[in-house]
């Protein structure tokens, strides 16, 4: 089920390649033979329709020469997954050449086209050739062995749903959950990420390498100028600030403590860095810069909260402390329309076996329980500068955590935990800040996270998401670890 419908990614249409096989021999023997099996893949086809997927359906392949015919069109078309409907027996030769120069994914599907073979009546049939015709339709399993020893052989990855055409919930979810996971991958091939500023100073665990950030998703960073976004700011009017602080109190609950001056100054930069990612067609950010020595940059830096989270909560997802690896896992928690605020460990509560986790900074406002309060710091501690921020708890219920860690061997990896968020005390300190029960305990989860060297932040968003999760990794060809 998905919670927010993202609306920022560039050029958003997935495309999903799907062809059947068949033995062409079989229809002259077995009249109606192909004509159901085309049938069959025509309702795959219209149950995983959606305005967000656009389907290359190559119909039924049944020669050599058809299968590179496939094969040129799924590359002509750009697929980014392919659905092989395994109908009857066929030949892996009429396979192979459609997806071995690929490299995308390709879901094997073993689909019955219902529970059993209605056996008493197959059985008074006293025609043997119509018998098998019939068997033959419900033939799907055969050649799967077949197709995944090749596959093997030859070094193609591939992945399988096997079960009913139809009334089959497990095998529903199993194609939407690689369908959702292909759209996200695609999301992230096409991100545009905005950095701006430097690294927090001695934070080692959050520097990465962003070439390698390329080789597993993709995408493009564009390194931003603190000055450009100061210089928006200050071509912002008077006019413009006072709708934005309108729009302001109309997205939060601003507490009576915040000056109107300060709510102007917050307007301005919101409206700046919207100019801003608009102009780089950004769909994720990540910033932190000091500040110290330019009080005009200071000023902007120090304002940046409120349109930050604004933005997280429009699918531009927005992380401080220039954290770029946890932009990533944000986008991706986003993309699956999961949320994904960005947080940390604040505390440990033995009394009550939870951990209290959140951030300062941008908050996702969307996943908020009820509304995300505004309220001035005098300091923002370890950071220069004081303003307003934002004090939210994100919603009761079921939860997904998300770090993409960097390892000590050059690679990526994602690691995975699922918990809840839980009622309860929190910190009332102007930042985001929630209570998270997971099933191994507090203690151990705290272990096993840690033992796998994340960064010191992730990615929290609503739901149990971690199977999409495992199946995007694999169409990334990353690791994952779920902890939980």
């Amino acid at each position: 089920m998905l919670f927010i419908q993202p609306t920022q990614m560039t050029n958003n249409e997935t495309a999903i390649g799907i062809f059947g096989i068949g033995l062409d021999v079989y229809w002259a023997q077995f009249d109606g033979l192909k004509a159901s099996l085309e049938g069959y893949l025509d309702t795959f086809c219209n149950k995983i329709s959606n305005p967000d997927v656009r389907i290359v359906n190559a119909g039924i392949v049944d020669t050599v020469d058809k299968a590179f015919e496939t094969g040129k069109k799924f590359r002509q078309e750009d697929v980014d997954l392919v659905f092989l409907y395994v109908g009857t027996y066929a030949l892996s030769s009429t396979v192979l050449p459609v997806v071995q120069k690929l490299n995308v994914p390709v879901v094997v599907l073993n689909l019955s086209p219902g529970a059993q073979i209605d056996y008493q009546s197959f059985n008074s049939l006293n025609n043997r050739t119509e018998m098998t015709g019939i068997w033959l339709k419900y033939c799907s399993a055969c050649p799967v062995p077949e197709i995944a020893n090749v596959f093997q052989r030859v070094g193609i990855k591939f992945h399988q749903v096997t079960g009913m055409l139809e009334n089959d919930a497990t095998c529903d979810k199993g194609v939407e959950e690689w369908i959702e996971a292909a759209k996200v991958a695609h999301i992230m091939q096409n991100n545009r990420m905005g950095c701006m500023g430097h690294y927090y100073s001695g934070m080692l665990d959050i520097y990465t390498d962003l070439t390698l950030q390329i080789k597993y998703f993709g995408g493009h960073f564009e390194h931003i100028e603190v000055e450009e976004l100061t210089a928006l700011k200050n071509e912002v009017t008077q006019a413009e600030a006072e709708q934005r602080v309108i729009e302001l109190r109309q997205k939060f609950d601003v507490q009576d403590d915040c000056t109107e001056p300060e709510l102007l100054r917050a307007a301005r930069t919101s409206v700046a860095i919207d100019r801003l990612i608009a102009k780089y067609q950004l769909g994720s950010f990540a910033y932190y810069y000091k500040g110290t020595g330019n009080p005009d940059n200071e000023d902007t830096m120090s304002s940046i909260i409120l349109g930050t989270s604004l933005l997280t909560a429009q699918s531009v997802p927005v992380a401080g402390e220039y954290e770029i690896k946890n932009a990533q896992a944000m986008k991706i928690m986003d993309s699956f329309g999961a949320g994904g605020s960005f947080t940390e460990y604040y505390a440990m509560d033995y009394a009550d076996d939870v951990v209290l986790m959140g951030h300062d900074g941008p908050g996702h406002i969307a996943i908020a329980e009820g509304r995300t309060k505004v309220k001035p710091l005098q300091v923002y501690h370890g950071k220069v500068g004081n303003g307003l921020s934002v004090e939210m708890a994100v919603k009761s219920g079921p939860v997904t955590c998300l770090s993409i860690v960097e390892t000590g061997k050059g690679e990526l990896l994602m690691l995975v935990a699922e918990g809840e968020t839980v009622d309860g005390p929190i910190l009332q300190i102007g930042n985001t800040n929630s209570r998270y029960k997971f099933p191994v305990g507090a203690r151990k989860f705290v272990n096993d996270w840690n033992s796998h060297g994340p960064a010191h932040h992730c990615a929290v968003g609503l739901g149990h998401i971690s199977s999409k999760l495992e199946k995007l990794a694999k169409i990334l060809k990353m690791p994952i670890v779920k902890v939980c």
